[in-house]
């Protein structure tokens, strides 16, 4: 928790410095209460004491919690604000943070983990500091300054005063024993809650298609009985807490008064001093019995604090392993290019494995060697698995290279600044993803950061990627509405506004990830046919399951378990390459082959 506190601006510090200011003020009147309680008991003891004084000793009680009221007040101000603005502050630095994983980071934590750290968790500590920041200052001040005042009337009251707070202390520290641990457990089951609703939502149609409603229902059930019980012990462990509390402050109260009692009776009435002396011992009873109270009191607010602190405890830890995580991907600086080499991408004995993986020899690709000219288009074929994608993954620096070399325009990708990096490149992804907003938005969304291009420049990249049909006969044709994930398109139809994001970039090199699996073979025709004729002189990586996708490619790299064991073009590859030969044999006749 004190780790996030440096996340604090120097505005806020100095509003916790004018925080404490006022919290010494409030507690400063509220100490000051009893002690004009105390003037009154005695006036009331004074013979011929006028009533004027009395008002006057009343209305100095009043001004006092009117003013402790405007401190409290501007006190609970100041607090939220700081508050609310390291909430701001922890949501924005964990987005920006996840925002610079790579995907190793994003899958050691998981996405439902991750919205939970960004929502609940910072809630969490919000609360925290919202109500902790004034009470853990204000209670050790009340608390010390009231028993200092109380410490030199009477050993009994004193003592009395210590055993009720060593007993709320027992019964505090014995409550975070048993509930800290489950609090740990909370966090996490929350993570599991809120994947098990997301798997519901983004497959309800397979989970509607398989009627498998029930099963989802138990699994729901499952993760949500957990987390409740968890709940309910928690909930009952701080629950005791109260009624002790009252308890405890019940017993101080009648402990005070008893001892009270007795002393009072030790004054013998023998003259009429002795009188005085009872009333004194009175009214030094109902002054201990309101600063005794202020200190329980005061270590209520901090048991209220305590209650919370622990699942805070807990959220704040999980904050910092985000914001703490060490990147595997390290920016560059490069932000140039030799202009002789632009479009040119090269592998040189690229070895991969994924950062997880449990054997030192578990390769994913292997010994990849190739090159791409300017303007080329090469093609990627293989069996499922066989490290396609991870290989053009390896170009954006999704994941980084485990020896060898990516070069794009003879630089190292490493050495690229990342923006400059992904700026020249259009990426279709395999899983199409769309975002919440129109059809314009979703594919002005490769605009790279420069002046938008207007609709003309929209309506080119649709048309261009076989689009225009279908958006044009949308009710608001590309001002339509785009649900979150593309859910009211078809998957052709998403596949085609993310291959028209990809041209409106206007980018140098094309990265297609199986992008055409989606598409009829016609459409796939066409679109590549027009692709070929408006990006020419443009580099163009695609990977593919079907031959009639790639077979008029400038090269085919034939990939199997990881490896290069072909490397050509289309006809060459049916003569030469086993691997390309079955795959193609299992699409097209052999006379259909013999006749492309």
């Amino acid at each position: 928790m004190i780790k996030l506190l440096k996340y604090l601006k120097s505005k806020d510090w100095i509003f916790i410095f004018i925080s404490l200011l006022f919290i010494v003020c409030q507690v400063w009147l509220d100490l000051k209460l009893p002690d004009y309680m105390s003037d009154i008991t005695a006036l009331i003891q004074t013979p011929n004491a006028e009533m004027i004084e009395i008002w006057k000793a009343g209305g100095k009680m009043l001004v006092c919690a009117l003013g402790s009221l405007i401190a409290s007040v501007i006190v609970g101000y100041f607090i939220s604000g700081i508050a609310a603005g390291l909430s701001k502050t922890l949501r924005s630095n964990i987005f920006r943070k996840v925002e610079s994983f790579s995907m190793h980071e994003i899958n050691q934590f998981s996405v439902p983990s991750l919205i939970t750290r960004s929502t609940n968790d910072i809630t969490q500590v919000q609360m925290i500091i919202a109500m902790g920041l004034q009470v853990l200052i204000k209670a050790p001040i009340t608390a010390v300054w009231a028993l200092g005042k109380i410490s030199s009337t009477s050993w009994q009251w004193t003592t009395a005063t210590a055993v009720a707070v060593v007993a709320l202390l027992i019964v505090v520290s014995g409550s975070f024993l048993l509930a800290l641990p489950k609090f740990k457990i909370i966090q996490t089951l929350t993570d599991n809650l809120n994947k098990v609703a997301r798997e519901n939502l983004t497959g309800i149609r397979v989970v509607r298609a398989y009627n498998a409603e029930k099963y989802q229902e138990d699994k729901f059930e499952k993760a949500n009985d957990e987390i409740t019980k968890t709940n309910l012990f928690t909930g009952r462990v701080m629950g005791i807490l109260m009624p002790f509390i009252q308890i405890i402050m019940s017993g101080l109260s009648l402990s005070i008064y008893w001892i009270g009692a007795y002393l009072i009776n030790d004054v013998s009435i023998q003259n009429p001093a002795d009188v005085v002396n009872r009333f004194s011992v009175f009214s030094d009873m109902v002054v201990f019995s309101s600063y005794a109270i202020q200190v329980v009191i005061a270590f209520m607010m901090l048991v209220i604090v305590f209650i919370m602190l622990p699942r805070a405890q807990v959220a704040a830890n999980r904050i910092n392993e985000v914001l703490d995580t060490p990147l595997t991907i390290i920016n560059g600086t490069r932000k140039s290019d030799e202009e002789a080499q632009v479009g040119e991408i090269e592998f040189k004995n690229v070895y991969f494995k994924y950062p997880d993986a449990e054997s030192s020899t578990d390769y994913v690709l292997e010994n990849i060697n190739f090159k791409v000219n300017k303007g080329e288009t090469i093609a990627f074929i293989g069996a499922t698995g066989s490290g396609k994608s991870t290989l053009i993954n390896l170009i954006p620096r999704f994941y980084d290279v485990t020896s060898g070399e990516v070069l794009v325009n003879g630089v190292n990708v490493k050495e690229y600044d990342k923006n400059y990096l992904t700026n020249k490149i259009g990426y279709v992804s395999q899983r199409t993803v769309m975002f919440s907003g129109t059809v314009e938005s979703n594919v002005s969304y490769g605009d790279n950061g420069k002046e938008k291009l207007g609709i003309d420049a929209v309506k080119r990249a649709v048309e261009i990627a076989q689009g225009k049909d279908f958006v044009e006969k949308l009710e608001k044709q590309y001002e339509s509405e785009v649900a979150q994930g593309g859910t009211n398109l078809s998957g052709g139809q998403k596949q085609r506004l993310s291959i028209a994001r990809a041209i409106h970039r206007d980018p140098e090199i094309y990265i297609f990830d199986d992008s055409f699996s989606a598409l009829d073979y016609r459409t796939d025709k066409v679109l590549r046919a027009v692709l070929n004729k408006e990006t020419k002189g443009k580099t163009k990586l695609i990977v593919a399951q079907r031959i009639g996708t790639i077979k008029d490619a400038d090269k085919i790299v034939v990939l199997d378990e990881g490896k290069i064991v072909g490397i050509g073009k289309h006809k060459e590859l049916l003569k030469t390459c086993e691997v390309y030969r079955e795959i193609a044999y299992s699409q097209l006749s052999k006379e259909e082959l013999e006749n492309e």
